[in-house]
């Protein structure tokens, strides 16, 4: 299966956690890793380029930090460009139907505060909703998140294994979400 992981980072060398990520993908020979913020500093999106590179993957991930209970802002304009009204969805809008499509999030909070009783008062279930729909909208299957919390308490063993974790999630079949 060949996966295109785009990773949305907006100072991904300052990044321990992404950067880990991505450069371990890197070395992955099924996957193209395509990072949003080097390719398109001033937002100007290749619509056309980015289409294409998702019509030739079987599954798409995005990798990004999750900032403000959401993504980067490229991503955003990301999806806003690409996804189109007669290539995306709406008539004619097939291209992506039956690929994979799915999210790696790192967060700053631990996982007890993305309760409804914790400090951000919603699951992160909750408040990935809005990238299960664009799949549903788009005719992808959504697959379960691949999520690390607690980012700033990650030991480097523990950012090792999580690592490898994470080359497994995208290199191997993963189950759809609910």
């Amino acid at each position: 299966m060949k996966t295109l992981v785009i990773v949305v980072h907006p100072n991904i060398e300052q990044s321990r956690i992404n950067k880990s990520w991505m450069q371990a993908l890197q070395e992955q020979s099924e996957v193209t890793v395509h990072q949003l913020y080097p390719a398109y500093p001033d937002f100007k999106i290749d619509a056309a380029k980015e289409q294409a590179l998702l019509e030739a993957h079987d599954r798409v991930i995005f990798q990004f930090p999750f900032y403000w209970y959401s993504s980067p802002a490229l991503l955003k304009e990301w999806f806003d460009r690409v996804l189109a009204h007669g290539w995306a969805y709406g008539p004619g809008g097939d291209k992506l139907h039956g690929k994979e499509w799915g999210i790696a999030i790192s967060t700053s909070g631990p996982q007890i505060s993305y309760q409804p009783d914790g400090h951000n008062h919603y699951t992160l279930d909750d408040l990935t909703k809005p990238f299960k729909a664009t799949s549903s909208h788009i005719g992808t299957t959504f697959i379960t998140p691949f999520i690390l919390n607690g980012v700033t308490r990650v030991s480097d063993e523990e950012l090792a294994q999580n690592t490898l974790d994470y080359v497994k999630f995208v290199t191997s079949m993963q189950p759809a979400s609910v």
